[in-house]
């Protein structure tokens, strides 16, 4: 029976009802404690009265509920109202991929991404020992913004394990030689009715895959045994040859092994075979075109066998120019330096850093310096066979470096069949500077930089003006110079005052593009500077469409360019575009992307990502409060204040993260705590700068509207911190409703 709009389970109110089955009916619904849509699932009465139903219902439940992956449909939470039984998810605008391959043919890109989604998403699942078992179009939601949840694990069990004499087992409640699952798709041990690990998710998921190709299942029958038999004794017929890469088809073949000793045995094996398959690196996303995905490749740190540690920052020099040039083709991706630093020390076998980056091609190189001599040795390898592709050695004088670089780029584009437009090849042979003491300077300030702290910004800061006072028509130094400033005003590590910030920010990149006016970076800190400093939206959106004109492939051009989207409240358009620095720089800007989401209030995708960056950067000070934010707008308080205390401690320095975490202290009923700090700041802002945006962040959360918009307002006459961002922050969504608030956006051509 339906419930009526009003009706309640628990919290959550019933607006409307979105569809029914056999298994129960699925309604729209509002959660009023945190202002959010969700859907709620009733189980129907007839399986609820089924104690063993019932208790592995709530067993699964929360098993898949801790699971947390952005492409697997978000459990909030499991109750009971009376004698109906709910569990409640997030709520999901689009279409199953069912309905999508109504439509007709998919294209063999949209097939990768789908895939590579699906099968992190497994993959998350496998490793908490929950197996899907019912993978099928039906159960493959694609969202309005393209991206892939699996949806229904009401058939998920635990894998099976080994018994101490080695013998499959299993925790399931599921009677022994039951078969749960949908013809046609089931595995050949799945239809056996013997113990599942998760190569039977493997296994159904190619069957997606070939029909998604295919256009049909690659297995088919009158009945649902006689697709069961197929499954059992039928050979999988050959893909019929066409645009998809032939290494593509043999992955999906693969997954259809009888077999599942010779089958992939694990997700991420086929994650990483289909996105090698085809050059990309799948986020979860899918291609809005059918154009052929660009190749990639990663340029790892070339190494220092120098007998001089010193020149470390000359071989990361040569890494840096040699990204530079390849950032500039529209024809290839390549992984920004950001990410492929890590892997200085190649502690990891190739095929694993492939793997972490999403490439099948990785440069692997050397230099040894030697008075006025240099020997470069780079390798350009396929990390999936370790086949070498090619391979040079060049012995020059140290004069010839730029020269060296350029055609280490060139002969990699070459390798990877990359086309160059004149203009690319013109742009490629241009050296960034002739002084290699300036050029070593500046690969220096780059890299105090990006450690966001207050020493870092000063120290890099000191190494781009000596690099200027050797080379002042050195435009890369100028860009570096700007977007330190611009760092310093954003994040606020740097005490400095917004005015001043700006006044030399502008200088050094007018100074830049006077240099070098089709310098891609130099047209990317000119875009942040217009609508950070000026809050010139359209002038900013062309500055960035130039841009990436110049440098297609640069990460952090398509990063600021989200954060414009984002102030504007275009919110598809900001996560489309951090995903994609994101993709180009895999280990730098998820971050950002998990911020992104937090403000188009996707809480628990967000928290996924942030909690994996946590893992891997435990230092990162804007990963422990990104992922702090998530924990708090998704109803976890006390980690969400551990990990925003974890951010204060990581970069003491920082009023943004002290502020932040007054805010929490406060809007989890803590006042005493956020007064503590509020004075803490204030005495801070007495010999030194404070943004009045962190102190309007504070008096948000102790509910003193009045006073939070009057340091907005002086936010806005100063342009200090991240008030171009006021708009959708959820750090302000308090304020919203507040005319003195709407009155700010009108001023900021942003109501």
């Amino acid at each position: 029976m339906a419930f009526a709009p009003g009706t309640t389970f628990g919290p959550y109110e019933v607006l409307a009802l979105i569809g029914a089955g056999g298994m129960g009916e699925v309604y729209r619904a509002r959660d009023p404690r945190l202002g959010r849509d969700v859907a709620i699932k009733t189980i129907a009465p007839h399986l609820a009265r089924d104690p063993e139903v019932l208790a592995r219902f709530r067993r699964e439940a929360r098993s898949v509920a801790a699971l947390s992956h952005p492409n697997i449909l978000a459990i909030h939470d499991v109750g009971q109202e009376g004698d109906t039984w709910f569990v409640v998810t997030e709520l999901l605008a689009g279409e199953t991929l069912r309905h999508r391959m109504r439509r007709g043919p998919l294209a063999w890109s949209e097939v990768v991404a789908v895939g590579v989604a699906v099968a992190e998403g497994l993959a998350s699942a496998h490793a908490r020992g929950i197996v899907h078992r019912d993978i099928k179009p039906e159960n493959l939601f694609i969202t309005s913004d393209e991206r892939v949840k699996i949806l229904d694990f009401g058939l998920a069990r635990p894998e099976a394990t080994a018994d101490a004499a080695g013998a499959a087992t299993t925790t399931s409640a599921t009677a022994p030689g039951t078969v749960a699952g949908t013809a046609g798709y089931m595995s050949p041990e799945q239809i056996q009715a013997v113990p599942l690990d998760g190569r039977t998710d493997i296994f159904s998921l190619g069957c997606v895959l070939y029909e998604m190709l295919a256009g049909a299942p690659p297995f088919r029958g009158a009945s649902p045994a006689e697709s069961a038999a197929a499954v059992l004794r039928d050979p999988v017929a050959p893909l019929a040859g066409g645009a998809a890469p032939p290494s593509l088809e043999q992955a999906i073949i693969h997954c259809l092994e009888k077999n599942r000793e010779v089958r992939f045995q694990s997700a991420m094996d086929l994650a990483f075979a289909l996105k090698a398959a085809s050059g990309r690196a799948g986020a979860g996303a899918v291609p809005g075109g059918r154009e052929t995905a660009a190749p990639r490749v990663a340029v790892l740190p070339f190494r220092n066998l120098s007998a001089d540690p010193e020149n470390d920052y000359f071989a990361d020099g040569v890494t840096e120019d040699v990204i530079a040039h390849l950032a500039k083709l529209r024809s290839l991706d390549v992984i920004s330096r950001a990410s492929v630093a890590g892997f200085k020390k190649r502690d990891l076998a190739l095929r694993e850093i492939g793997r972490q980056l999403g490439v099948a091609t990785v440069l692997d190189g050397s230099v040894r310096r030697a008075g006025n001599r240099v020997r470069i040795v780079a390798e350009l390898i396929d990390t999936r066979d370790d086949r070498l592709l090619w391979a040079d050695t060049y012995d020059r004088d140290l004069t010839d470096i730029f020269a060296i670089q350029t055609d280490v780029a060139l002969r990699i584009a070459g390798a990877l069949h990359a086309e160059l437009s004149p203009d690319e090849r013109s742009r490629i042979h241009k050296p960034p500077t002739l002084d290699l003491e300036a050029y070593a300077l500046y690969v220096h300030g780059r890299q105090l930089m990006t450690r966001h702290t207050e020493i870092g910004l000063r120290d890099s800061l000191t190494s781009f003006e000596r690099a200027i006072a050797r080379d002042p028509d050195f435009a890369l130094a100028h860009v570096g110079l700007a977007r330190t400033y611009m760092e310093a005003v954003v994040s606020g590590h740097l005490a400095l005052p917004p005015h001043l910030a700006f006044a030399r920010a502008k200088e050094a990149i007018a100074r830049a593009l006077a240099a070098d006016d089709r310098l891609g970076d130099a047209h990317g800190i000119a875009a942040l500077i217009r609508f950070v400093a000026d809050l010139d939206w359209s002038g900013a959106e062309q500055a960035f469409q130039r841009a990436l004109e110049l440098s297609p492939g640069s990460a952090d051009i398509h990063d600021y360019y989200g954060w414009l989207c984002s102030a504007m409240g275009r919110s598809d358009d900001a996560i489309r575009l951090v995903r994609r620095a994101a993709e180009l720089d895999p280990l730098a800007h998820r971050t950002d992307v998990a911020s992104e989401l937090l403000r188009a209030g996707r809480f628990e995708e967000a928290l996924a990502i942030a909690q994996r960056v946590m893992a891997s950067e435990p230092g990162f000070a804007r990963g422990h409060s990104t992922a702090g934010w998530a924990y708090l707008l998704t109803g976890r308080a006390a980690e969400g204040l551990a990990a925003l205390e974890r951010a204060v401690a990581a970069a003491p320095g920082s009023t943004l993260f002290l502020a932040q975490l007054a805010q929490g202290y406060a809007m989890t009923g803590d006042e005493v705590r956020a007064r503590a700090l509020l004075t803490q700041l204030t005495e801070t802002s007495r010999h030194s700068y404070v943004a009045p945006y962190h102190f309007a962040y504070v008096y948000t959360g102790l509910g003193d509207a009045d006073t939070a918009l009057d340091w907005l307002e002086r936010a806005y006459a100063e342009r200090a911190g991240a008030i171009y961002g006021v708009k959708g922050s959820f750090l302000f969504a308090s304020l919203r409703a507040q005319p003195r608030f709407q009155a700010l956006l009108k001023k900021m051509n942003l109501a």
